[in-house]
């Protein structure tokens, strides 16, 4: 076989590609709602929202017309000493949306940037008030939160950390408590992960920072759910010790959990969240970490040595930023997001439920997901997920399975019909490949 090298003219190296073995990448020349368009013609259903963030859809002219106005008026300028109206726009509409003791606003380009943003945050939070021992997280197996070397540190072991480990701090992993349709056992999965943390927290709480945890849905950990009450619980305890509880709903936020926010979902208030991917409805990179006022207030001092020193050449991007006030004012307009959990089940049902190759469904407002029996080891490497990738773009569905973890998570303008062929497809190919 030939590799991409001679195939594949272009001195770019892909993310997340190991070049010599790969298929040559298809070249997208247009997007259109949860459609692309190859360079050949062929048309592909995207499924996942091009790494999540295209919530809206490709092509969005509400969006495109957002961005077109704010680069005739302002394309970028230093945030530090100056400010625009779109950030500020963005930061208040935030605000309104998010649970009432988060009051504080810091941008940054991504995901991974809006985790470092935290994990400083919370590290100087303490630090500033005298507490210089304060320097440990704790966070969940399983976890994915970035990869930076910070972000990496606090997640939970992943398969390509190996080369980085010498570079990364330590950090108590805990066990999730993931869950999944007809599941009897998850309030005793549950109760172990909080005596464990609960043991940790009362042998030296003074040691620990803060805890991280995606809400809800561990994202590249497999799609893996936990309960609202489960969040509930950990609040209540992080909260008897005084330790700060972040949140990182980068993926997470802006509708895929049903609800606009997965904490307004489990009805919890994190001291810390950081958001990114749907924030710009999916046209350019920006996120956000922000912060309670009583965070806040601990920077806040005639004492220069406590200022948060932290920022990035793009932060607060006035183009970004107006994308992200339309991508809001559309969610707002047009909640489809609460729907498609709705949707998702019934399609479940109708072609997949009993299929004896599936194990593990599990559902959270706009994702979907489910386990692949194979007799390969679960897990990211398992072999079948290069296998089913490729045959579902042969069928015309950009589908990335995590090992033998196969999920949907379209965008929201999908229709039922639309979402309906997708499921048609994983039958089909599941009837005909494993």
């Amino acid at each position: 076989m030939s590799s991409i090298e001679e195939i594949y003219d272009s001195p770019i190296w892909q993310p997340f590609t190991q070049m010599k073995t790969a298929p040559m990448p298809l070249k997208v020349v247009k997007g259109k709602g949860v459609m692309l368009e190859l360079e050949d013609g062929r048309q592909i259903v995207d499924c996942i929202s091009s790494w999540w963030v295209t919530i809206h859809g490709h092509g969005h002219p509400v969006l495109a017309e957002a961005l077109y106005k704010q680069a005739q008026a302002l394309e970028h300028v230093i945030f530090t000493g100056f400010t625009h109206e779109p950030a500020e726009q963005l930061a208040r509409k935030l605000l309104k949306h998010l649970p009432k003791l988060l009051t504080r606003v810091f941008f940054s380009d991504n995901g991974s940037t809006a985790m470092e943003v935290a994990l400083k945050m919370a590290c100087q939070y303490w630090f500033n008030q005298g507490e210089t021992e304060r320097t440990t997280f704790i966070s969940f197996e399983g976890g994915y939160h970035g990869d930076t070397i910070g972000a990496m540190s606090i997640a939970g072991s992943s398969p390509w950390e190996q080369p980085f480990r010498r570079l990364m701090f330590s950090t108590e992993l805990v066990p999730f408590p993931a869950t999944f349709d007809d599941d009897g056992d998850v309030v005793i999965r549950e109760a172990h992960t909080l005596d464990i943390l609960t043991r940790l927290l009362q042998q030296n709480s003074t040691r620990y920072a803060g805890i991280f945890i995606e809400p809800l849905v561990q994202g590249a950990g497999g799609m893996r759910v936990c309960r609202p009450q489960f969040l509930q619980a950990l609040g209540n305890l992080a909260q008897s010790f005084g330790i700060l509880v972040i949140y990182d709903e980068v993926m997470t936020g802006f509708g895929r959990t049903g609800e606009l926010f997965a904490c307004l979902k489990a009805e919890t208030a994190p001291d810390i969240i950081c958001l990114s991917k749907g924030l710009s409805g999916g046209c350019l990179p920006l996120a956000v970490t922000v912060a309670t006022e009583d965070i806040y207030r601990v920077f806040y001092s005639d004492d220069v040595s406590k200022t948060f020193f932290h920022g990035h050449s793009y932060t607060g991007n006035p183009l970004a930023c107006a994308t992200g006030v339309a991508s809001l004012e559309l969610l707002e307009a047009n909640p489809h997001f609460r729907h498609l959990e709705q949707q998702h089940r019934h399609c479940l049902e109708k072609w997949l439920k009993e299929h004896p190759k599936i194990e593990k469904i599990r559902t959270c407002g706009t994702i979907a997901a489910m386990d692949i029996v194979t007799d390969g080891q679960s897990g990211y490497f398992n072999a079948i997920a290069p296998i089913l990738k490729q045959r579902f773009l042969a069928e015309g569905f950009l589908l990335r399975p995590l090992g033998n973890t196969l999920y949907l998570m379209p965008p929201y303008c999908i229709t039922l019909e639309q979402l309906e062929s997708i499921y048609q497809a994983i039958r089909c190919v599941l009837d005909t490949i494993i």
